[in-house]
């Protein structure tokens, strides 16, 4: 019997995998119905979060190497763009690379960490009891303690679990084809339309239509609808990729149903608005992985599950929000939408606390837990500390303690420690930061703070 079942072998798949074997978890196991990794990169953007939490693994570096930094992010297509350079991070951009590219090196990743990858497996039912689940995949009954479905908005895991996916059907659908163009692409101001160059002489364009085309999108269908909302369709030719996508959104009832839960896109579906969807699948992966890894080794007790499907459904809510109303912005090209667009448009340009609170929205900084303490839930960044990346505290994947110099601790406390001077409010004396880099607790100056530290490290492992 596996620890661990994760179904889908995606972005989010991937780093749950590799997550849960960094926290120890024996035997990990990815099944995959796709016998090949697709060639096709339905995402492009890494944000900034995601890079942190990659660079909080030490895993950062090839995606740097090879990635594209952009300083600037668009909301809903707007023609004034977000300056991601004033968030605070040591990554203030975000990281072009194709999709196709970032699984790989997730994968090279995992198989380092020996996860187990079984592709061509196609998962078509489960069931559970008090002492784990058996999947069932064609003649095989496989049997785990936990399954974690990652495995796309048509679910099996989730549909099998008895779980609903609630939300609003397709009523706008965006076109993209991955072609070859002959005219440089425009700056076109136009809601429902964007051309982006790619590696090998390519570029993406996509544009919105109201009306889903009839079978397979073909070259001359999508080459008639680029001309007609951008004046000319570019001279595309030689498709490497046509596809049609909708604006459905759907979000998970729970995340959680006894030993089988959920993240990524089996979680949640939106429109591909600002390019989140997949940094917000590997978010939901890095807030479970830590914890399932102590309740699989039975080291913690299984409310851990429960605070990861607390925490993270909001997290998703929040997602359908912000592409919601992008989705606006992007297809609906009427007078009002219009006037909607300049305005918001050109309050990215004039007014920086706007512009900065939507540049967090996109990168994943907004995310917080609140807690007792204004840090308590936020990520671990160099604002509270004197320095510039203390991402490299977190990666032996455990909680942390940052205490002042001189501060005593209780010896047997089951974290890492690291002596550090804060930055701001010099009331705080230790910082409990949680393996996913957000603080669990905020220790000031009292003469029981040992005392206070281990109770606080005990309540975030119970």
């Amino acid at each position: 019997m596996d620890d661990v079942l994760i179904v889908g072998a995606g972005p989010t798949g991937l780093w749950l995998a590799a997550e849960l074997r960094r926290g120890g978890v024996p035997d990990v196991t990815i099944l995959e119905a796709r016998e090949q990794r697709s060639p096709h990169s339905k995402a492009l953007t890494v944000h900034a979060r995601t890079l942190e939490l990659f660079a909080s693994r030490r895993a950062l570096e090839p995606f740097l190497v090879e990635g594209i930094q952009i300083p600037t992010g668009h909301f809903g297509g707007l023609p004034d763009r977000v300056d991601l350079r004033v968030l605070d991070s040591p990554f203030p951009f975000t990281l072009a690379i194709p999709q196709a590219r970032t699984e790989e090196l997730l994968e090279e990743q995992a198989l380092a960490l020996g996860v187990k990858i079984r592709r061509g497996v196609k998962v078509t039912g489960l069931t559970q009891d008090a002492e784990g689940v058996t999947v069932q995949a064609g003649n095989d009954a496989l049997r785990a303690q936990y399954v974690v479905g990652c495995d796309g908005t048509r679910s099996q895991v989730r549909t099998s679990a008895g779980i609903g996916y609630t939300g609003t059907d397709d009523t706008a659908w965006g076109l993209l084809g991955d072609v070859v163009l002959s005219e440089v692409p425009p700056a076109v101001d136009e809601p429902g339309y964007m051309a982006v160059p790619l590696p090998g002489g390519l570029h993406r364009v996509i544009c919105t239509t109201s009306h889903r085309p009839e079978g397979p999108l073909t070259l001359e269908q999508f080459a008639a609808q680029v001309r007609e909302v951008s004046g000319s369709d570019l001279g595309m030719r030689d498709p490497q990729w046509l596809s049609v996508f909708g604006n459905a959104a759907r979000l998970a009832d729970r995340y959680r149903e006894g030993r089988v839960l959920l993240a990524g896109d089996a979680a949640h579906q939106h429109f591909p608005a600002g390019g989140v969807g997949m940094n917000v699948g590997l978010q939901d992966a890095h807030a479970l992985g830590w914890r399932l890894a102590r309740v699989a080794q039975k080291t913690s007790s299984d409310a851990l599950l429960d605070d990861y499907a607390r925490e993270r459904r909001p997290v998703g809510a929040d997602l359908l929000r912000s592409t919601q109303a992008q989705t606006v912005l992007l297809t609906r090209s009427d007078p009002d939408v219009r006037q909607l667009r300049a305005l918001l448009s050109e309050f990215i340009a004039t007014v920086p606390e706007f512009a900065k609170a939507l540049g967090e929205n996109l990168s994943g900084h907004s995310v917080r837990y609140p807690g007792a303490h204004p840090l308590t839930g936020t990520r671990l960044t160099s604002a509270p500390l004197t320095t510039t990346n203390p991402f490299d505290r977190l990666v032996p994947a455990r909680p942390v303690l940052l205490t002042s110099p001189g501060t005593t601790t209780k010896p047997t406390m089951d974290v890492d420690k690291h002596e550090f001077s804060f930055a701001t409010a010099d009331e705080i004396a230790a910082v409990l930061v949680r393996p996913d880099g957000h603080v669990a607790w905020v220790g000031t100056a009292h003469e029981d703070l040992a005392d206070q530290a281990a109770a606080a490290v005990r309540e975030l492992l119970a």
